[in-house]
Parts: structure tokens; sequence; C-alpha cells
């Protein structure tokens, strides 16, 4: 009788239940919610939607649901749900953003739905300090055990891990240097070398910034180097990079899954503090491209995967 109340823990704990008597998977209602930081940039929506339409498209009788892990950016687009004109002046605004809400609002709702599996998987670029706090939010519902199974409120939450994966991302990292191939060809037809600017923290994860500059440089023949907003390698590390790349153009590009508010003001804004100027003052010819890492199809795959992989390893059925 003990080893009978081991094996059935077990089930319980990996998110696999069977139906009592015939030994067969329990069939469970499943949901993914799509998380992202947010932006309040119209223009840059897409990099985000896209995720979503193509995550719907690939499991079409799956519910997908969008959550904002920043309050401010929830905030501007609540308060923009009451202002009409702004919705005139926007029809390619969805109706769902406008009530958009974090990922603990969104996983409520759809277990108030039936849900009892889903898969959340975050939309950041890096095992970070947003990523971490991701995990714990996940981490606290899986922690939920009711007295009585029947009043389990999930049967299994997966997490799907960020763009260049979680502690072991040396993988993570060579497929995402394939998937910015595009970028490459870009810079050899223009002769430049090409800079991304990365977001980044002060926690953690900043070696991966290192690790895909370097993978790039010996993946490809044009010079790539990686600077990020917050943390090191930053600005003046590219620009000692820069001095050997044998070229003064450069190719500017956010290495973020939105060009948001660090694209356009911190990289390719004209004040003095930009990426753009210094770089100009400092006698290079530089190409800066809005485009979110969520515009390329390739990445959104990438993605994809890793909702497949996190539904896997817990059981969890997506179609």
């Amino acid at each position: 009788m003990r080893i009978l109340s081991l094996v059935v823990l077990t089930l319980l704990l990996s998110g696999v239940v069977y139906a009592s008597g015939d030994g067969h998977m329990k069939e469970e209602k499943s949901a993914i919610v799509i998380t992202a930081f947010g932006t309040s940039y119209e223009s840059t929506l897409n990099s985000i939607l896209a995720i979503v339409k193509d995550t719907e498209k690939e499991f079409p009788q799956t519910p997908v649901r969008l959550a904002f892990t920043s309050n401010i950016i929830r905030k501007i687009w609540n308060q923009r749900d009451m202002d009409e004109d702004y919705k005139k002046e926007h029809p390619e605004v969805p109706a769902q953003l406008y009530k958009v809400k974090n990922v603990l609002g969104a996983v409520a709702d759809l277990q108030n739905e039936g849900y009892r599996n889903i898969v959340v998987q975050s939309t950041h670029v890096a095992n970070g300090e947003e990523f971490q706090d991701l995990e714990s939010y996940v981490n606290g519902l899986r922690s939920i055990h009711t007295i009585k199974e029947k009043f389990q409120p999930f049967n299994a939450i997966a997490l799907g891990k960020p763009l260049t994966g979680t502690t072991s991302h040396a993988e993570d990292v060579e497929i995402l240097a394939k998937t910015l191939g595009d970028d490459i060809k870009q810079a050899e037809k223009e002769g430049a070398a090409l800079v991304y600017m990365g977001h980044g923290n002060e926690h953690m994860a900043q070696g991966v910034y290192y690790e895909l500059e370097i993978v790039m440089n010996r993946m490809y023949d044009v010079p790539v180097a990686v600077g990020l907003v917050e943390g090191l390698p930053d600005l003046d590390t590219v620009l000692d990079k820069l001095k050997n790349a044998g070229t003064k153009k450069v190719l500017l590009k956010p290495l973020m899954i939105v060009a948001g508010d660090h694209a356009n003001n911190d990289m390719a804004g004209d004040e003095d503090d930009a990426w753009k100027t210094i770089l100009t003052k400092a006698g290079y010819d530089v190409d800066p491209v809005l485009e979110g890492l969520g515009d390329k199809a390739g990445i959104r795959k990438i993605f994809i995967k890793h909702i497949q992989e996190a539904a896997a390893q817990v059981g969890i059925a997506l179609k």
C-alpha cells in the first residue's frame, strides 16, 4: 500500500494523471500563456503578437493567452481601455491587449475556466532577473496542494526556457547564432560590423551575451560585438572591439524581442548618450535598424520549440 501511494504521488507531481480503473491518461484541458515584458509602442506590438499568432497556428486546439510582466506597461494599456479616442485612432490594436494581465492573472483566469494543464512560455532573451522572477511565480503555483486531489487547481504547470536557455545553454546559443544569419548577410552586404544592443541586468546571465558574441564570430566572417544597456559588456566594450573590426561602417540592431523604448531612444535616438550618436562621434557610419527579434520567423520557431519541450517534460498534451 505504501508503494502504491508513492507511485500515485510521483505521478501527481510529474503532472501525469490517470483515470481510475482504466489505466489511460485522463484528458485535461490544456492552455498556453505567452509572457513578455510588454511594450507601449503600437508600432512594435507585432513583435509580440506574431509570437502569439504563430503559437496559435502551431497548436490550433489550445487556447493561447498573453501576459505582460511590466506593471507600468500593463497600467498604460489598462488606462487606454478607457480612452475611446485612442481606440478609434488605433484599430490595429487587438481588444484583448487593453485588459492584459500579469502571469498570475492570466493563469488564474484559465484555471477558473477549467484549464488544469498550463504551459507558461517566457519571451525573455536570457535567464536573468525577470525570467527568474517568472520562475518564482510558476514554482509558487506548482506548490499548491489541496487536501483532496479533486480540488487541486492544476495537474501540471510547465515553464518554457528563455531564448538563450537556462543553466546549460550552449545548444540554445548556437541555434540563436544560426537564426541571426540574416543579420550577418545584411552586414556583409553593407561592408559593416554587426553591433547588437541587448538589455542585460546587473543580477546575472551576462555571460550568455559574451558567449553569443564568441559563437557568432567563430561562425561568421563579419565582426560581431554585443553590448548591453545594463551591466557588462557595455558600449565602451563594443567600442574597444570595433577598433579591430577593419571597417568604419556599423549595422546597429537591438538584441531584444521588441524594438521599443530602449531601441528607439538608447540605441537609435539623437540624444548625446544614444549609441548611434556616440558611435557616430567616434567616426563610424551607423545604420540603426529598429527590428525586434520577435519580428523574425526563426526566433518565433525557437519559442515554439521551447513550448513543446516544456510541455513534454511534464506530460502536457498540446493540440
